[in-house]
């Protein structure tokens, strides 16, 4: 029950700011559009170079192709960017001194931290599901090749995601205690996500030594078992209608549904198994941080 009340109470704190729940619910709706804009003809150039220059596609599976890119891209860095923006409701506890009443109070600190990540996880999950239902939607409009099992897994990856990126997120603003500290955090967030999980650019196009060093890095493979999901209909597509195992093998590579751990291809099982154990690990040590902090929750 208390723990309840605490996330009700942290959710109505999120959603009074009127201008922050908006702003967050149309971040990802502006950066389908730019994405759109702006990336759809290099998704497509890229598309194209790996098949041979006398094979012809068709129009539907080109465009779904390039769809499938915009809204993987749009989703792998929404779901963590967001849960920076959602998670500010904790710096500002900290700023205006209301974590001292917390703190102070029978609530234990394991307690105030679940409540701050589930009603963060919360509000973050309906722009994210919102957002995939835009990207969604528009992909239907492009060239619809996803299965019913798809769309489940797709939802399922978003839902990890958005976890993933509310844990993280939490953990770094733990040790923030301004919205000026938390401005600059997100907006170093905002400018260097999307290129080190690879959802601009994909991390086959990076130097070796790079590749190597970012596949330590949770957010690579979140991101390719994101794109593995939204593209799997169309590599089966590709299969039937006769493209060369080399090209979608190819194909594969470039987009980085493809990732190889020093040469060894790492399969979507342990994709999903890493995701999963980066949430229960971020999450804990979130739980962690506040259990064994004293001074540092309050008001500086």
């Amino acid at each position: 029950m208390t723990l309840m009340n605490v996330v009700r109470r942290n959710l109505k704190m999120f959603f009074k700011d009127k201008g922050l729940f908006i702003s967050s619910l149309l971040s990802p709706m502006i950066l389908l559009v730019l994405y759109a804009t702006f990336l759809a003809n290099v998704y497509k150039e890229s598309f194209t170079d790996a098949l041979p220059e006398e094979f012809h596609v068709s129009d539907a599976l080109m465009n779904g192709t390039v769809a499938s890119q915009l809204i993987f891209s749009l989703m792998a860095v929404s779901c963590v960017t967001v849960a920076f923006c959602s998670n500010l409701l904790m710096i500002g506890d900290k700023a205006s001194g209301a974590i001292g009443d917390f703190t102070v109070s029978p609530v234990k600190r394991s307690v105030i931290a679940a409540g701050y990540y589930i009603a963060s996880a919360a509000s973050t999950l309906i722009v994210t599901f919102t957002a995939l239902a835009a990207g969604l939607l528009y992909l239907s409009t492009q060239g619809w090749f996803m299965s019913f099992t798809d769309v489940l897994l797709v939802i399922g990856d978003v839902f990890l995601l958005t976890l993933f990126g509310t844990a993280l997120s939490s953990c770094i603003h733990f040790f923030l205690s301004t919205n000026g500290q938390a401005s600059a955090v997100g907006t170093i967030i905002s400018a260097g996500y999307g290129f080190l999980c690879g959802a601009y650019m994909p991390i086959s196009t990076f130097g070796k030594g790079l590749q190597n060093v970012l596949m330590f890095l949770p957010s690579t493979y979140a991101t390719s078992l994101l794109k593995n999901h939204i593209m799997d209909g169309l590599f089966r597509e590709m299969e039937t209608a006769g493209f060369p195992q080399e090209a979608i093998t190819g194909i594969r590579d470039s987009v980085d549904c493809n990732i190889y751990f020093f040469g060894t291809r790492v399969p979507t099982w342990v994709m999903a198994v890493i995701l999963i154990g980066s949430v229960v690990l971020f999450t804990g040590l979130f739980v962690l941080l506040h259990v064994l902090s004293k001074g540092h929750m309050r008001k500086k």
